[in-house]
């Protein structure tokens, strides 16, 4: 199988290189297997030992619709297969960025039954999780056509192997929104290491609320990026200090060049506990009535809601702000939004047509964790099929 910031000027990210450096091998090294396995699989392997090998073939599949994202998983088998002297036999059902419905195999994994055992856990666990978050995030690229997208997860990634596996299959779910329909995608994401999955040698983004706490003002932050990173675009963040559109026109009125240029953009990051500057509930309301009158009375479930009017990131605070910038001439200072920006809201967003030029998110992670469990069942041994009663739909597809 082939290997396949936020900016306020975005561009398509370019395509992945095959060729480019990857990240080191995925855990745990192929000496380590028995060690992280279920101990039922290593006494299997015993069992098998003693008594005579032979040729299984395993079908691998998911209990929801996903996106195929095969190639960590076949990168370790590979290096499993290499270490141990061995060949399995990999034939993937999909090409990679794939939709596939649920319960259909995934793919047919064949080889030594002795050297395969012992592998199942390790497997599945780079399959499963990559393959719902390329979902997602082809979902959320769909969704939102016109708006690019930034991977944020890492800080909500349990360790550097699943940081890879999000960049990696977002790379995928925006890969196959772009073939589809033409949508932007996901330009890029936040660290350097995953970045080679987006086509790009670094990751995207300017200033955390930590610099400007540390600056003790949004400006004077603005100013330290500008000093330190000249020639960069720069993204603001404008919610520290809870005044986000004072702090985004005198940061627009600091740095006019800048900001005529497109070379500005502004990052809404208000968290739900409080409304943006300028809004309550009744100001939300009115703001949503003026851009699109008959969303509120679509809705009418409580999260869809607050999407629209409520703290927070909501609809009605995207237009305000741009409601805000271009009444003070600057149409051209972009906007990207993040918090809490998952599937639901994003479909939320495009149904209104909220202004967003970027959404920076690490929301298109698996939200519920028991739908990314893959599952293997062996379906052949020696050639001869069997499979356990309720799992002949795995035969269906066999080669």
């Amino acid at each position: 199988m082939s290997a396949g910031a936020q900016s306020p000027r975005p561009e398509p990210a370019p395509a992945a290189d095959a060729d480019a450096p990857e990240s080191p091998s995925l855990a745990p090294a192929p000496d380590e297997a028995e060690r992280w396995t279920d101990r039922y699989f290593v006494k299997t392997k015993e069992a098998v030992a003693r008594f005579g090998d032979l040729n299984v073939t395993y079908a691998v599949f998911m209990r929801r619709p996903v996106v195929f994202t095969p190639r960590l998983m076949v990168r370790w088998l590979e290096e499993v297969a290499a270490a141990r002297g061995v060949t399995f036999d990999i034939d993937l059902n999909y090409p990679e960025g794939e939709w596939v419905g649920a319960g259909e195999p995934l793919m047919y994994l064949s080889g030594s039954f002795y050297h395969l055992v012992d592998l199942e856990t390790l497997y599945l666990q780079k399959l499963g999780a990559a393959c719902v978050a390329a979902y997602n995030a082809f979902t959320i690229c769909t969704d939102l056509p016109d708006t690019a997208f930034l991977a944020m997860d890492a800080r909500h990634c349990a360790g550097t192997e699943m940081e890879e596996m999000m960049a990696y299959a977002a790379s995928v779910g925006s890969a196959a929104a772009r073939r589809q329909i033409g949508a932007r995608g996901f330009i890029g994401n936040a660290n350097d290491a995953t970045a080679h999955y987006f086509g790009r040698e670094r990751g995207l983004g300017t200033m955390p609320h930590a610099l400007i706490g540390y600056a003790g003002s949004t400006v004077r932050a603005a100013e330290m990026f500008v000093e330190t990173f000249p020639g960069e675009d720069l993204t603001v963040l404008v919610d520290y200090f809870g005044r986000e559109i004072t702090d985004t026109l005198e940061v627009c009125n600091r740095f006019p060049e800048m900001a005529a240029a497109g070379q500005l953009g502004v990052r809404l990051d208000t968290h739900g506990g409080r409304f943006v500057e300028g809004l309550d509930p009744q100001q939300s309301y009115a703001v949503l009535e003026r851009h699109a009158p008959v969303a509120v009375r679509r809705y009418r479930n409580d999260t869809e809601l607050r999407y629209l009017t409520g703290t927070g990131v909501s609809a009605a605070a995207i237009f305000h702000m741009r409601e805000q910038l271009d009444g003070a001439g600057f149409d051209n200072v972009k906007i990207v939004a993040s918090s809490g920006f998952n599937v639901d809201k994003c479909r939320v967003m495009a149904d209104v047509g909220a202004p967003i030029d970027v959404i920076g998110t690490g929301s298109y992670l698996p939200g519920n964790w028991h739908e990314t469990y893959a599952t293997a069942d062996i379906v052949s041994y020696d050639g001869e099929p069997s499979v356990k009663v309720g799992r002949e739909f795995l035969l269906k597809r066999r080669p």
